[in-house]
């Protein structure tokens, strides 16, 4: 999780840098604010591409746990099973 905070902070500094280079620029100041929402279009795609990848990875994680905790349960229910048949004796 420290990762993703890592990447939304370097995300956060980039973007900052990009606006304050623009806002700096000499262009006139419609082509400085498409430029700015164009930029923040790309930063919002990329975050959202990041976001889904850790969601992703993080359905993946619980889902597998969920498979283990499954199996453990089938694998104890057979047990108890084998266990509670008589012996023949």
């Amino acid at each position: 999780m420290i990762s993703g905070k890592v990447v939304l902070g370097a995300l956060a500094g980039i973007a900052a840098g990009a606006l304050i280079g623009v806002l700096l620029a000499p262009d006139k100041g419609s082509d400085s604010r498409n430029k700015i929402v164009k930029q923040g279009e790309d930063y919002l795609d990329s975050i959202k591409v990041k976001f889904n990848s850790i969601l992703d990875s993080m359905s993946g994680k619980f889902d597998g746990g969920k498979a283990d905790i499954s199996d453990s349960g089938d694998s104890r229910k057979k047990e108890a099973k084998r266990d509670m048949q008589p012996t023949a004796g």
